[in-house]
């Protein structure tokens, strides 16, 4: 087992409120107010989370230049008072920055009790399998 330092898991909490706040900001008719703060906070956790030098490695890697400036750009997009144009170059963003991810957390969430089984249904199967992409990759 590894040990939790209390700023990770301050920074546990700040990312939570900061998608608490991207989603009531986006359930509020994407308020601007709502949105920069979790905005602010999601990042701001994500640093406390795994430290800042490791938090401008993955923003700053060659490959994710384009997924990074994206995110960002939206970000400011959002602040400047455009929510809606900035969330949605956000979101492409987010899902280019973070599309690595997204077959191991399928995998994971497939070995949920309850969750699992709505995820194998007929119909949402064919989804997620193409979201997950190769199964042999996120093998351990």
């Amino acid at each position: 087992m590894f040990e939790i330092t209390d700023v990770q898991k301050i920074g546990v909490g700040l990312a939570g409120f900061g998608i608490a706040f991207l989603f009531l900001g986006v359930l509020l008719l994407f308020d601007k107010g709502l949105l920069a703060l979790g905005n602010i906070l999601f990042i701001s956790g994500l640093a406390c989370v795994i430290g800042l030098e490791r938090t401008f490695r993955f923003f700053f890697q060659r490959h994710k230049v384009r997924a990074s400036v994206a995110f960002f750009a939206g970000i400011l997009v959002v602040l400047f008072g455009w929510p809606l144009v900035g969330m949605l170059i956000e979101t492409y963003g987010f899902v280019l920055l973070f599309s690595g991810f997204f077959p191991v957390a399928i995998n994971f969430l497939r070995r949920v009790p309850v969750l699992g089984t709505v995820l194998n249904l007929p119909g949402i199967r064919g989804i997620i399998d193409k979201l997950a992409g190769d199964s042999s990759r996120t093998m351990v």
